[in-house]
């Protein structure tokens, strides 16, 4: 990885990228390769987002249509539908969103932010908007309320008033609750801010309003006065009804909670402290924590349930956060992992009158999301369907790949089906609101990510969702700690050693290599079966003079052979030896010895990533091992390459062997461009430049190039002195000198092409750029594939200096002939674990690697062009000849952080992300310039180290430590997004009133309703202050929002409804029509007959 300097980042975020054109060519070039790419294919749009809303502020839930909004404290809005159907929306302001409110069924959302904001979100359409805004200017919002199927929405101030929104218009009404008003001579202080609103559940004229510092009103809308008021000397945090509308609960900063009678308001009709320790002399229980909210629900059946967050005892001292639910005479207490930030009770009926009838309860935590089963015995949780847990542990890199191998995906489905946890809810995820977008986007794509802890983290990202698929726990290959003190003291990072710092990956042979932040390097194979493995092979690359290692294998694994200085009787090959050999010199310093311990108890490995094999840097005179900057695999050659500010290494991961163990200055051989000076020289040597060295001090450099063969040759490394080799010191006064001579490896990349101007064809090769913009070759010669790859060396030599660019390498690739781009060689996976004398081991023996390269029937002088980009310009090599054919500039004063080789549409181009924020795309061969946005100020490091462009037009970063943002840079994409985004708001009749019954109606025992709009509107009220709130007007009200929802389903769904309802009228009226010429029948028969009784009576027989 490569390692960034925070100055050089700022220095580049303000400098703009100014593109250079490429020189002049002949026209051979163009006429041989025409480039597809055009500017018009590509366009920048960010797609979707994942993850947990960073910082969650507030919550809120439709019942009807089945949606949950989260706000985040950076303004941020995300709405959750049914597994897959999420979305992402951002107040422009920026402020903390302190509350949020549905407009139930009605596809809209109110949202009130701390900077004294309110605004009308339109969810019926995929991408939601701001219809209306409202800014309050001499009042600060503290609470909102917005009853159930009402257009008023009553908004609480610090001040203790209360002003009354039209959500239609967004309007103020002249109708205002003034705190003086609301407590008169019940209160001699000021009540402080409003923290609680809300209607009788059976009376909308009566307002119950809460104030902090204990005081309760119950308001009479309609005689603007108060009924009564309810004192209490503790701090008031909510308040909840009772669904009949003759009691509500408060919760206190003491933890207490009070019910009151609303007709009673002298004393509360009940006091309990849940968590409090009742004394026996009858006093009042220990305070305890505040109760921060609580919820009051009925069932038909049964007791009701209380549901609050906090009031717990003040000496729980260290217990985690708690949801408590009090049924009846139970009372559970539910642990959180993180601080609660808000929950909600999820009931049948949106109607506040009716019995609620919970079913759940959704808890918003600092980093989580928990849904709880108040239906089952013991509460257990649902199983959270959406990509929450990203940042279980931080993500430290990521890398994302677009149309990866179809059987890829089931495979680790199938391995990480069998990791999942057990004691989940068996009921269906409750909030299953809206529906899947329809897009016609087919490739797999798989995200990876790489976590503090040392998990791999494995993700579906196909259709623009996201599930995760496996996880991986590379720190099982270690022994781990207990204690604090039983930590070692060779860690070279103060947290998390077992961090994942870099990955390779070879999606055809699933072959997965790490690199960890502790200088350690592990290598995976993928299997379907379960191994146990006796102890782990091990290699630890060292710098130690005559002093050998042998492989910590279990089994038969021949033991090193001494050296010519030590007795020749064999050694023992167990990890034991390492550490009491060679792990601190007399004088205590730390020599020879890795940073963490491989673990020597058996390992059982379940079906998924296997270890094949860890390999370790060690400690050298006291001085720890340099971390790892860059790192490859590859399954076809069956190598692993690393590298740092030292130098690289090359490990044959079949044989467990180390190949090549150079210093950067030794790869240039007798030509090295940079005149190095070394510092003053220290007391004790100084060790090589390299990583570690093949063979003993006496080494050539022919032998040192050559493969061990396995059970042979030691795998502990000596050093050889050199005179020009450099010091490891972490010293701050490093001269400009000293840094240039530092000269990291940066990039790796395997291919079959043209090392020397002289090659008359193809030879497999490792390409390596390093810090100081220089690419190099190493040629590999490989044995025959099958039993013969596993007897024969791998002969591996440097070839010297290639080419050179500005700035440090990031990226290298090869095209053939034609433009098209080359992939490294691979080998198809296999099932490393079958029986050895089964069908499919034979299978295997007889598999032969598959290369990607141009076929060796074709003409041996047919070009191939390498493509290279580094931190400032890109270079276009014709193979063999090494010439330059295209250059271009991609920055002058700020530099790339990441590029990458992409395939889009039918061509492929150079994709790169600069420090300043600029993305750019450049067309291959050619280099021409096709975009240039500036997208994203490089606010965070994170971003810079998890920023990753692939195939088909789609790249990925962390736009914070929970979230993922996936971006498009490809103008087909955003064309087709609309389609592929899924529809929030989804037409649902609003289930029927709640029946009053006849003796309520009789005796108006029912609901009283309220003409609001008489009261409220302006022929009531007035009008409001223009001072008080400006408004910001949107493209409608509610009614013109119905008909902006968008796409032609909605469209015939809204219509059938419409005509439901119509026709149900009509045939209502039809009822009605028929029922009243069938009364005037009947009246007309009797008045007829009426008529006939009458007709000869005289006036006296009446």
């Amino acid at each position: 990885m490569k390692k960034f300097n925070i100055r050089k980042v700022l220095d580049g975020l303000t400098a703009v990228s100014s593109p250079s054109p490429s020189p002049q060519l002949g026209a051979k070039e163009n006429e041989l390769i025409p480039e597809t790419l055009q500017s018009e294919h590509f366009q920048i749009c960010k797609t979707v987002r994942h993850g947990f809303p960073y910082q969650p502020s507030s919550m809120a839930f439709d019942p009807v249509q089945k949606i949950l909004a989260i706000g985040t404290q950076s303004g941020a809005l995300r709405l959750f539908g049914r597994p897959g159907v999420e979305c992402y929306c951002q107040h422009e302001s920026g402020a903390a969103v302190i509350q949020l409110q549905f407009l139930i069924n009605e596809g809209a959302l109110v949202s009130a932010l701390a900077d004294d904001s309110i605004h009308l979100w339109n969810l019926r359409q995929k991408r939601p908007a701001v219809l209306h805004s409202l800014k309050f200017s001499k009042e600060r919002i503290t609470f909102c309320h917005l009853p159930f199927q009402s257009k008023w929405l009553y908004i609480g101030s610090e001040r203790g008033n209360i002003h009354i929104v039209n959500v239609e218009s967004f309007t103020l009404s002249g109708y205002t609750i003034m705190w003086n008003k609301a407590i008169e001579l019940s209160s001699k202080a000021h009540p402080g801010p409003v923290v609680h609103i809300s209607d009788n559940p059976m009376d909308e004229g009566k307002l119950i309003i809460g104030f902090e510092s204990g005081i309760v009103v119950l308001w009479d809308l309609k005689s603007k006065r108060a009924d009564y008021r309810y004192t209490y000397d503790e701090a008031i945090h909510s308040v909840a009804w009772h669904h009949e509308g003759k009691q509500f609960i408060c919760s206190h900063s003491d933890g207490t909670l009070t019910i009151w009678n609303i007709k009673s308001p002298a004393k509360p009709a009940q006091t309990i402290t849940p968590h409090g320790k009742q004394p026996k002399d009858g006093k009042k229980p220990e305070p305890c924590k505040p109760i921060l909210k609580v919820e009051y629900k009925t069932t038909r059946a049964g007791d009701p349930f209380m549901i609050f967050s906090g009031g717990l005892s003040y000496d729980t001292v260290g217990r985690r956060p708690c949801l408590t639910v009090m049924h009846g005479k139970s009372t559970a207490v539910l642990e959180m992992d993180y601080p609660i930030v808000d929950f909600l009770t999820l009931c049948e009926t949106p109607y506040p009158n009716d019995f609620q009838e919970p079913y759940a309860v959704v808890v918003l935590l600092e980093k989580d999301l928990v849904v709880i089963d108040l239906a089952q015995n013991g509460y257990p949780i649902f199983e959270n369907p959406y990509p929450m847990m990203i940042h279980e542990s931080p993500v430290t890199c990521c890398e994302y790949l677009a149309d990866c191998p179809v059987d890829l995906i089931p495979a680790l489905y199938s391995v990480g089906s069998r990791q999942k946890r057990q004691g989940y809810s068996k009921k269906e995820w409750p909030i299953s609101g809206g529906n899947w977008g329809l897009g016609t986007q087919s490739y797999p794509e798989i995200i990876i990510t790489g976590h503090a802890d040392g998990s791999v983290k494995f993700w579906d990202a196909s259709a623009i969702m996201l599930q995760v698929l496996y996880k991986l726990k590379t720190a099982k290959v270690f022994e781990k700690a207990r204690c604090k003190e039983e930590k070692p003291n060779t860690e070279i990072v103060d947290e998390d050693p077992f961090a994942i710092q870099l990955m390779s990956w070879c999606p055809e042979s699933r072959m997965l290599c790490v690199a960890g932040v502790s200088a350690h390097v592990i290598i995976y194979r993928f299997s379907k079966q379960e191994i146990t493995t006796e102890v782990l092979l091990e290699v630890r690359l060292q710098y130690e003079l005559n002093d050998l290692e042998s492989p910590e294998g279990g089994g038969d694994q021949t033991p090193a052979p001494p050296t010519p200085s030590t007795s020749p009787s064999p050694q023992t090959a167990a990890p034991q030896t390492h550490t009491s050999t060679s792990s601190n010199s007399s004088d205590g310093i730390r020599d020879n010895i890795p940073c963490l311990k491989v673990r020597s108890s058996p390992l059982k490995q379940s079906p998924g990533y296997q270890v094949e094999l860890v390999v370790q840097l060690v400690w050298v005179s006291g001085e720890p091992p340099q971390q790892i900057s860059s790192l490859a695999i590859n399954s076809s050659y069956g190598l692993v390459v690393f590298g740092n500010s030292n130098g690289l290494a090359v490990v044959d991961y079949l044989q467990k062997t180390v190949l090549l163990n150079l210093g950067t200055v030794e790869l240039y051989g007798s030509n090295d461009p940079y005149q190095r000076q070394l510092r003053s020289p220290r007391k004790s040597r100084q060790p090589s430049g390299g990583l570690c060295d093949i063979n003993e001090g006496s080494a050539t450099s022919e032998d040192r190039c050559k493969s061990p063969t396995s059970g042979k040759t030691p795998l502990r490394f000596a050093e050889t002195q050199m005179d020009n080799s450099f010091s490891r010191s972490r010293s701050s006064s490093v001269t400009s000198i000293d840094k240039e001579a530092r000269e990291a490896v940066t990039s790796f990349y395997f291919c079959e092409t043209y090392n020397r101007k002289t090659d008359g064809g193809l030879t497999p090769s490792l390409w390596v750029g390093t810090s100081l913009g220089t690419v190099l070759a190493i040629s590999l010669n490989m044995p025959p594939a099958g039993e013969q790859r596993l007897l024969q060396p791998v002969i591996v030599s440097p070839c010297g200096t290639l080419v050179r660019l500005k700035g440090s390498i990031l990226r290298m690739a090869f095209l053939d002939s034609t433009g098209s781009l080359l992939p490294s060689a691979f080998e198809p996976w296999y099932e490393p674990n079958a029986p050895a004398n089964g069908e499919e081991r034979d299978k295997v023996r007889k598999r032969r690697p598959v290369s990607v390269s141009p076929s060796t029937s074709q003409e041996l002088n047919e070009n191939q062009y390498a493509v290279l980009c580094s931190e400032k310009q890109a270079k276009v090599i014709s193979l063999p000849s090494q010439t330059c054919v295209f250059k271009h500039n991609i920055t002058e004063t700020s530099f790339v952080l990441r590029a990458d080789v992409v395939q889009i549409n039918t061509g492929i181009c150079v994709a790169c992300f600069c420090a300043n924020g600029h993305i750019m795309t450049l067309s291959l061969p050619g280099l021409r310039p096709l975009l240039d946005v500036n997208y994203l100020p490089l606010t965070d490091m994170r971003i810079a180290r998890t920023f990753c462009f692939t195939n088909l037009g789609q790249a990925l970063y962390l736009i914070s430590p929970t979230e993922i943002q996936r971006i498009t840079y490809s103008q087909e994409v955003c064309e087709n997004l609309q389609e592929m985004l899924g529809e929030l708001f989804t037409p649902v009749e609003t289930p029927e009133a709640p029946n009053r019954g006849f003796f309520k109606g009789l005796f108006g025992g029912g609901a009283q309703s309220l003409d609001r709009e008489e009261l409220f509107g302006e022929s009531g009220a007035g009008k409001a202050p223009r001072s008080l709130a400006q408004h910001i007007p949107g493209p409608g009200g509610i009614e013109g929002m119905k008909g902006a929802a968008s796409g032609i389903v909605g469209d015939l769904a809204r219509a059938r409804i419409a005509l439901d309802e119509r026709g149900q009228k009509l045939s209502e009226v039809e009822e009605r029509t028929a029922a009243m010429m069938a009364s005037a029948d009947t009246f007309s028969k009797h008045a007829h007959e009426m008529m006939l009784k009458c007709k000869d009576k005289k006036w006296y027989q009446f």
